[in-house]
């Protein structure tokens, strides 16, 4: 067992038998809260991988980032930069995601 004065919290890693979530699992978080927001918002991504992740979700964020461009290129989600939708491929920076306008 870890020492938690001499610990990093930051790099805390789930237990072994942990599996990380399938692409599916996290394209499905993706759909769920962003529907939920709903159309006129948006969610992080981060919101995403932390509730997949619990304390260890900085290690989801590219998956999560992955997924969310294969949803946008399917035309479910919406990618969102400085407030303003911006194709999968030019894709930089800070993001945020919203359901797609059906």
């Amino acid at each position: 067992m870890a020492d938690p004065l001499t610990s990093d919290p930051q790099a805390s890693e789930p237990p072994a038998s942990a599996a990380p979530p399938d692409r599916e699992r996290i394209a499905e978080s993706i759909r769920r809260l962003a529907t939920q927001r709903g159309a006129e918002k948006s969610i992080c991504p981060s919101e995403v991988a932390r509730e997949l992740g619990g304390e260890s979700w900085r290690g989801l964020m590219r998956p999560v980032r992955d997924t969310a461009m294969e949803l946008a290129r399917q035309g479910e989600i919406e990618v969102l930069r400085k407030g303003k939708p911006v194709e999968p491929g030019e894709v930089r920076g800070v993001i945020r995601l919203r359901i797609a306008a059906r």
